[in-house]
């Protein structure tokens, strides 16, 4: 097709500006609104990542009982019938076979949408980064996602970025950090105590630019501290993709 991953028709309006942003509207066109049934309506309850024309990345955390459809092209979660958007039901739901919750380990899941979804400007996917790729300390990503704007505060409407830089393991795993419930399957990021994925925002991407301007998902959202979204050394924490790039695979071709 001639929409390659990872290259936006509208490219996010990223600065290295602390706090959190409504975004350009479908600037991270592989961003997915995961949501359950309740009722007869449906709720955000996560986010996702569109890594090909028929499956999205999500947390094993946000995969429950309940009947899902993951909505994407979507910038607003309040307004029904946006242009370029489309609400799809899974056909299947992967996850994965040593996921922890105890320990939080291997917070990883693949869905399989029943239909596949054509690219258009407002729907793409983000590329997938080599195989045990580890980014460098300070290294500048973006999340995104329509979770809390504050801890304990209101759901975003808009969908929302936030610069933060990566923290290397080294760092993370100190004592006064995350110590040893970091593992190096996973990426940290942020911890200034300023701007941090909040509840809401698992699930969804780690957004980390190539050189080439390509964008890859680097990290799903995983956890954050109990104290707070944006708690000085306690960065979020995110499952690091490139260490489950051949689960990724195999999972998309024997399903």
């Amino acid at each position: 097709t001639a929409y390659g991953c990872g290259h936006p028709t509208y490219p996010p309006v990223v600065s290295r500006v602390v706090g959190g942003d409504d975004v350009r509207a479908n600037s991270w066109p592989w961003q997915a609104s995961l949501q359950y049934l309740s009722g007869n309506r449906y709720y955000h309850t996560c986010g996702g990542t569109l890594i090909s024309n028929q499956w999205v990345l999500t947390a094993a955390h946000c995969i429950g009982r309940f009947t899902y459809r993951v909505y994407l092209g979507k910038h607003s979660l309040n307004s029904a019938d946006e242009k370029g958007s489309v609400a799809i039901a899974p056909a299947k739901i992967i996850v994965h076979e040593q996921w922890d919750s105890y320990r939080i380990r291997n917070d990883i899941a693949l869905i399989k949408l029943q239909t596949a979804v054509q690219f258009s400007d407002t729907i793409q996917a983000a590329c997938l980064p080599p195989a045990g790729d580890v980014l460098p300390n300070g290294f500048p990503c973006y999340v995104t996602g329509w979770g809390r704007l504050w801890t304990g505060g209101p759901v975003a409407d808009i969908l929302q970025q936030a610069l933060l830089p990566v923290v290397d393991y080294a760092t993370c795993s100190q004592p006064d950090w995350w110590g040893d419930l970091v593992t190096e399957k996973m990426v940290c990021a942020g911890g200034d105590g300023l701007l941090a994925s909040c509840n809401g925002d698992s699930g969804g991407p780690l957004n980390c630019q190539r050189s080439d301007g390509t964008w890859d998902v680097q990290g799903v959202v995983s956890f954050g501290s109990s104290l707070g979204c944006n708690y000085p050394k306690k960065p979020s924490v995110f499952t690091r993709v490139a260490s489950y790039i051949d689960w990724i695979n195999k999972v998309m071709a024997s399903n």
